[in-house]
């Protein structure tokens, strides 16, 4: 059996970045005022951030389908038999489904995990697969192992303006305008619970109520010291700081890793958001 590990662009990083570690990467697609870039190759974060200060309508989709179909006949045609794919979760794309289409077109086996989510716990679940098959691992301990971290996983955000997650269609115009009139703070989760859709975990009035309702989220669900808690945010770094600072406050030894919010959910959430990822990394044993 030979096995191509692919993933995509949720993750954060390039298809460069994931060449290096000997894993495949399709990138996902942004559309910026009627124009279609592929994100972290032609359009940047940094160019995302502008665009959204400009208060331009961001929309997102699946890596082209070309672009798939593709890599899966060069994987082929390179002696590759299965794919084994860690998507951003279907959920929110249908990255995973035009995958496993494009593997049975071309004959491959397919093995798609579902993280339910995306960015850092996506990319650390196709670093593991692989990591894993290469110390020969069986492809049953990796996918229970896969299916273990995702199980383990949190991501909650909080959102400061409504009016992107209007644009694209997340939120109708009457929520979002009724939201704002009131100055309710949505708080927003995906993981395994709500099959990696965006749902509302709760609201409040002030971001320092979203911030304390999430800390007692964590240490609910058990959250420690062995968790990996990333802090994400859409240019508020201060922001975002301060908040993981509250939480190193309430979880004893918890340490945190602060990152710019992946292109893919801060285009419909916009700036301010600040999001936390939490879940149980894969130890060696």
């Amino acid at each position: 059996m030979k096995i191509a590990f692919v993933t995509d662009s949720g993750t954060g990083h390039t298809v460069e970045y994931w060449k290096e570690r000997g894993i495949y990467s399709l990138p996902l697609q942004l559309e910026v005022e009627g124009k279609s870039y592929e994100e972290g190759e032609e359009i940047t974060y940094k160019d995302v951030i502008k665009d959204l200060h400009e208060n331009k309508p961001i929309k997102t989709s699946l890596p082209k389908l070309g672009q798939i179909e593709d890599l899966f006949e060069t994987l082929k045609e390179e002696g590759y038999d299965t794919i084994f794919a860690v998507p951003i979760c279907k959920g929110i794309s249908s990255t995973m489904n035009a995958m496993e289409m494009a593997a049975n077109t071309h004959e491959l086996d397919f093995i798609g995990i579902d993280c339910y989510t995306t960015a850092v716990v996506q990319g650390h679940m196709i670093e593991i697969a692989k990591r894993m098959w290469d110390q020969g691992r069986s492809l049953e301990t990796i996918i229970k192992e896969m299916e273990r971290i995702a199980a383990s996983c949190d991501t909650i955000l909080l959102v400061d303006d409504l009016n992107h997650l209007k644009q694209g269609g997340r939120l109708t115009p009457m929520a979002a305008a009724l939201g704002g009139l009131l100055k309710i703070k949505p708080i927003l989760h995906l993981d395994l619970e709500t099959d990696g859709r965006i749902d509302v975990l709760g609201k409040v009035r002030t971001m320092s109520k979203a911030q304390d309702y999430v800390i007692e989220r964590l240490k609910k669900n058990g959250v420690n010291k062995d968790y990996t808690i990333i802090v994400a945010h859409v240019d508020a770094r201060e922001a975002a700081q301060k908040f993981g600072e509250r939480i190193q406050k309430a979880i004893e030894g918890a340490k945190i890793e602060y990152i710019d919010l992946v292109s893919a959910v801060s285009s419909h959430t916009g700036l301010g958001t600040l999001a936390v990822q939490a879940f149980k990394p894969y130890v060696a044993i």
